[in-house]
Order: C-alpha cells, then sequence, then structure tokens
C-alpha cells in the first residue's frame, strides 16, 4: 500500500529545505513527504493524487506566499482532503491570521518559525496530529473507480465488461453515493458527463468505450506472430481449451475474444457438476485459471475485438477484425459459442440494461438487496442464475412456460431450489410487459392456463431463454443449419451445395466446416451437447484435426 503523504508548500527556499529535511528525517519510513514552493503547483497535484486513491495525511503551508496567502490554500485543499490536518507556518508577526485560520479552515495547529529544535518545538506537535489522524483514518479503495447511474444502460455495460474480465473496480453510484459527486467536483465534471472511469492512475475518461479502457489499462496487447498455426475466435469454454491444448502443443496460437472471456458459462454464479471440482467452482474462476494457463504456455490473448470476417488464399486464412486490421493463419477455429435469445415483450428493450438483464449479470445483483427479482427461463443457467439471487432480494421468482422445472433443469439445482425459501417457481407463466418510468419497476404476467392476468412489483429481470449462435459475421462458404449453427463433419453431406464447396478427396474432419482449415467447437456447433465439459473436449478435439490438417497442407 501507498505511503500516505506528508505535504509541505513554502515559497522560501531555504524554509522549504529545513521543514523538508526535518520531516523525512522523522517521518520518512511510514510516510512519503512532498514538498514545492509554489501553492498553485501544490493544488494543481492534488486532484491527480485524489483521483489515484493516493492521501494526503498532512499539510503544512507557508501563510505569506506570493502567489497565495497559506490559509487560502488550505480552504481550497481541505475540499480534496478534508481529513487532513493543516499546519501553518508562521511569522510572529502573522499570529492575528494564524488564529482566525483556527476558525475559518479548522487550522489545527500554527507553528512559529523557527522552529529549532525540532525535537522539542516541531516532532511533538505532528506527531499527537499524526496520531490522532492515523486514529481516524480507513484507507481509500485502491484501483479503477466507476461513477454512473444505476439505472443506465452504460454503466451496466462498462460494469460487465470489468467484472467479466475480472479488473478490480469500485462502482460508485451518483444518486447513493456523496463520494460520487465529490469526484465530479473535483474534476470538474458534469453529470451528462457520465458514466465516468477513473483509473489507478488518476486519469479518467468520461463515456468511455470498451477499447478505450482496455488501452489504457494494458489488456489490448498487440498481434506478435505474422503468421499463426491457428487462430481461435471466441474465448467461451471451448475456445480457451483449444487455446491451451494449441500452445502447449507447439502451435502459434492467437485467441481472440470480442468482449469478455468465459461466455455464459463465465457468467455462471456456480458449476456444479464440472469433473474434478466437488464443491464446484464459479464461471469466472474457471475463466480465469483457463486463461492463466493458456498464457503461460505460450498462448496470446487479443480482446476486446471482433471478427469481422474470414477470407481464404492458397490455403491460407485471413482473418479481417473489426478495425480493418488483417491476421493470417493456417487455420481457424470458431468458438463463439452462442447468447440468449432477445425477449420480445413490450418493455423489455426499453428497460435492458436498467432492470432487465440478458444473462446472470452478477454486477447487478448487490442493487437487488431485499427487493422482488424475476428469472425467465427453466435450464441450468437460469437455475444457477436464481440460486445466486436468491442471497441479496427478498424474493426470486423463476417464470416458465411448462408446468416443471424437470423438462430442462438438472435435478441437483431443483434440488436446490426446493430447497430455498425465498424462490418461488411460477409455472404455466408468461411476461405480457414490462412496466416502469426510468428503470423496469412492475411486470405483467399471465397464467396461460387460467388466462389470470397479474401486475407484480418488480425490481429486475434476469432473461435466460434459449440460444442463439453467433454466427451472422460467418461469410464465406461456412454451412448452417435452420438455426444458424454450424454444421461439421459428416453432418455436411445431407446439404446439396457441400459437394460444390468441399473439394477435397478426403471428407471433413469431426469439428471441419464446408471450408477446409475451418473448424467449430463447443456451442456455436450443430448438435453440440451445451454443457462446459463437452465444449472443453470439443476444444481440445479440435485441436487434435487442426495437427492432421496442417499436416496434409
Amino acid at each position: 500500500m501507498d505511503k500516505p503523504i506528508i505535504f509541505s508548500i513554502d515559497d522560501d527556499p531555504q524554509v522549504l529545505r529545513a521543514i523538508s529535511r526535518d520531516l523525512k528525517s522523522k517521518y520518512g519510513k511510514e510516510y512519503k513527504i512532498i514538498n514545492t514552493e509554489s501553492a498553485l503547483e501544490a493544488l494543481d497535484s492534488l486532484t491527480d493524487l485524489k483521483n489515484s486513491s493516493s492521501v494526503v495525511a498532512m499539510f503544512v503551508c507557508d501563510q505569506r506566499m506570493p502567489e497565495m496567502e497559506g490559509v487560502a490554500f488550505l480552504e481550497k485543499a481541505i475540499k480534496i482532503f478534508p481529513k487532513a490536518k493543516r499546519i501553518l507556518l508562521t511569522a510572529y508577526s502573522d499570529t492575528e491570521a494564524a488564529i482566525k485560520a483556527i476558525n475559518e479552515v479548522q487550522l489545527d495547529y500554527y507553528l512559529m518559525k523557527p522552529w529549532d529544535p525540532p525535537e522539542e518545538k516541531l516532532y511533538p506537535v505532528i506527531n499527537d496530529l499524526l496520531d490522532d489522524w492515523q486514529n481516524n483514518y480507513i484507507p481509500d479503495f485502491k484501483g479503477i473507480k466507476l461513477i454512473g447511474y444505476q439505472f443506465s444502460p452504460e454503466s451496466h455495460t462498462l460494469k460487465d465488461y470489468l467484472a467479466s474480465n475480472l479488473i478490480p473496480y469500485k462502482w460508485f453510484d451518483y444518486d447513493k453515493n456523496p463520494d460520487a459527486k465529490d469526484i465530479l467536483s473535483i474534476n470538474k465534471i458534469t453529470q451528462s458527463q457520465l458514466p465516468m472511469i477513473v483509473f489507478e492512475d488518476g486519469a479518467y475518461l468520461c463515456k468511455p468505450s470498451i477499447k478505450g479502457i482496455a488501452e489504457k489499462i494494458g489488456s489490448n496487447p498487440q498481434i506478435t506472430n505474422q503468421i499463426y498455426d491457428v487462430v481461435i475466435i471466441g474465448a467461451g469454454p471451448a475456445g480457451l481449451a483449444a487455446a491451451v491444448y494449441g500452445s502447449s502443443e507447439g502451435l502459434k496460437t492467437l485467441l481472440i475474444e470480442k468482449r469478455a472471456p468465459g461466455g455464459q458459462a463465465g457468467s455462471s454464479s456456480r458449476i456444479e457438476n464440472y469433473l474434478g471440482f466437488p464443491a464446484g467452482l464459479s464461471g469466472a474462476d474457471l475463466t480465469r485459471r483457463a486463461i492463466s494457463q493458456a498464457m503461460r504456455l505460450g498462448a496470446e490473448f487479443l480482446s476486446p475485438m471482433e471478427v469481422n470476417e474470414i477470407k481464404q488464399k492458397d490455403g491460407y486464412k485471413t482473418i479481417v477484425l473489426d478495425d480493418a486490421a488483417e491476421i493470417v493463419t493456417r487455420a481457424v477455429i470458431i468458438t463463439t459459442g452462442v447468447d440468449y435469445r432477445k425477449l420480445e415483450v413490450p418493455g423489455i428493450e426499453k428497460f435492458t440494461g436498467a432492470g432487465v438483464y440478458y444473462g446472470a449479470a452478477i454486477t447487478e445483483a448487490a442493487a437487488c438487496k431485499d427487493k422482488e427479482v424475476y428469472v425467465i427461463g427453466g435450464g441450468n443457467s437460469a437455475g444457477q442464475g436464481a440460486v445466486y439471487l436468491s442471497k441479496f432480494a427478498k424474493n426470486v421468482y423463476i417464470i416458465i412456460r411448462k408446468d416443471s422445472l424437470s423438462y430442462t433443469m438438472s435435478a441437483y439445482l431443483i434440488q436446490q431450489i426446493e430447497n430455498t425459501p425465498n424462490i418461488k417457481v411460477l409455472t404455466d407463466t408468461e411476461i405480457l410487459e414490462a412496466q416502469g418510468n426510468n428503470c423496469l419497476e412492475r411486470l405483467k404476467l399471465i397464467n396461460l392456463k387460467t388466462k389470470l392476468e397479474t401486475i407484480n412489483e418488480a425490481a429486475a429481470l434476469y432473461i435466460f431463454i434459449g440460444a442463439k449462435p453467433f454466427t451472422d459475421w460467418v461469410k464465406l462458404d461456412i454451412i448452417k443449419d435452420d438455426k444458424g449453427f454450424i454444421e461439421t463433419g459428416r453432418e455436411l453431406r445431407r446439404y446439396p451445395e457441400f459437394a460444390k464447396i468441399w473439394k477435397l478427396n478426403r471428407d471433413p474432419f469431426l469439428l471441419e466446416t464446408s471450408c477446409s482449415g475451418i473448424f467449430a467447437a463447443g456451442d456455436v456447433r450443430s448438435g453440440a451437447m451445451n454443457r462446459v465439459a463437452s465444449a472443453v473436449g470439443e476444444g481440445s478435439m479440435a485441436i487434435s484435426f487442426v495437427h492432421k490438417y496442417l499436416a496434409e497442407v
């Protein structure tokens, strides 16, 4: 942790050297001593110090300075560091001003110059003040700060990105946290410029883009290889497994992710049926382990970066990114996974990111404390989300069209839900409308059997319905099924256009698409099992087929 700061300001170089010397000799091990001859320079530096979560324990300031008097400086300084102790250095003739300052800036002490010997006239005073300061000192959060509105889609997007990428940050709700207003005031930022992100070094961005954040924190590395052996598109469980196996087996491997690693599994609060983890593990923990493992073995990771298309020429594949940059590779594995389908109900689109969330949205769970929360969907992801939310919400209601969860949810999850008193399952039910002003406040529901309509208070709705593959960007001659999932292997023979596309003497490998050297694995593939373990298996299998493909070209 950084040392607290003792800040001394005096326009007389000789006096400044003396106070700095005495402070460093006595307090240099426990405090950082900063000194300057310019009061204006000192004021300019205070905002950056505050933004970077540095803390000033004490100001030691001369009264008579040409740029501004010491009392005037302290008046401005304590608006930024109100808890810092204040000592005024005065000459005998300034005694009246010093006494006046006790009332105006809550001056803690005024010290007559000279203060020799410091052991008698300086250190006892400072010791008492610093002891008092330490007794009330609570360290600030050291890291990224995000300031915005709770029910702001832009704020939700930033929170989701930071949390999904395991980047520590602290959330400041402008409406509830007075520190948020202080941060805006200190930096002369208006509410219209929110959301605002303040980085650990004190720099800040207003209404930042995801790429802007990634570039600032250094999580968007540059491409290092001119030609890769394999590029993996999508960092869900299948993509992460492919990256681990590809890099461990000596392939020049690049993993590209458009948003955050982990996919749907990465947002899961608890995966309890993954082999080797009897107590279960969170999706974030699984993702963190896999990313660390892949990068340790030599895989490169490019995120956030979106792929626009894949082009083929002379046996090589060219990956075209959304910034028009191109990456050349010998083989490609598509592991872009799926996303939840949109709920086409009046009001849902209006409140998306403002009380309505697709997927787990763990970052918003704390805002649901002691409130009524709804989950729609009957799969494992919905069940895991409901169990997690039940730790915060007053009640969690699971909405399903069928008469039971048993059709689509694992037995262990159903048992957990039955044993959780504040989770209730609303069977044979649909949502008719989402209602509210600036955020979701109510849901209009209908019972499909009785046709009874009700309007229920709702602080949040989490949507887990259906799966839509991320394949809209896939062009070339890659064959998809009628739902947009990528076909692979022998199933391609069922499509009349396959014979026109495939010109090799062999059949496609098990996970190979209709374009040779381009593979698909995980949930994006037609016929996939939709389980984390099967996705990991397919990702590792895909690398074995990449080896076979590379051996023949």
